[in-house]
């Protein structure tokens, strides 16, 4: 989202992070803005059975953990890489800078943040009152968006969530999602390429 030269000029420093490092806990307080330069984080949730939630995956060029910056609150979720990644690492101080000083890119994160809770409502009621089909295709034809930037749901694009990932995020159990991928593949919803998913 934010060039590399903006982020350098507001001493944001690149950091590596390999898979399955937590970036940030739930609960602490947070300092820092974060956008990845590769890789992948996903934000999650658990419950007090050790039971994890997905409340989304951030991947390269994308934000996360704004709000408790901009709000001032801990964070709600843990991040955690999901692989080998750079990330981008900037101090609350020099971020609050950076949107005073750069108001197209003030609006686009409000643009991004807004969005993202349009999705989260999305993925609630989903959760909520949708049967397993739906939620989902419900899923993948938002990740599809997420990750294309891309409005047209007649492209195909490769999903490479794992089934525990998918599960995770739809509150169903793996055993449920296997189930469903299938009876979408055998409708005609989606096709299975080398075990990922294609929609």
């Amino acid at each position: 989202m934010i060039a590399r030269k903006i982020l350098e000029t507001y001493h944001a420093i690149l950091i590596k992070f390999k898979k399955g490092a937590v970036i940030f806990r739930e609960g602490e307080d947070a300092f820092h803005y974060f956008q990845l330069e590769t890789g992948a984080v996903k934000m999650i949730s658990r419950s007090d059975e050790g039971q994890e939630f997905i409340q989304g995956i951030a991947h390269k060029g994308e934000s996360f953990g704004e709000p408790p910056i901009l709000s001032k609150f801990p964070y709600p979720s843990t991040a955690v890489a999901l692989e080998n990644s750079s990330i981008w690492k900037m101090r609350t101080e020099d971020f609050f800078d950076l949107i005073k000083n750069n108001f197209d890119l003030h609006l686009k994160l409000d643009q991004i943040l807004c969005e993202r809770l349009r999705n989260k409502n999305k993925a609630l009621a989903s959760i909520a009152f949708d049967r397993p089909e739906n939620r989902v295709l419900n899923l993948l034809n938002r990740l599809k968006n997420e990750t294309r930037g891309n409005t047209d749901y007649r492209a195909q694009s490769l999903i490479s969530l794992t089934r525990q990932q998918m599960a995770d995020m739809t509150g169903l159990r793996v055993e449920t999602i296997i189930r469903t991928v299938k009876k979408l593949e055998a409708a005609g919803k989606l096709r299975l390429q080398k075990h990922k998913i294609l929609v």
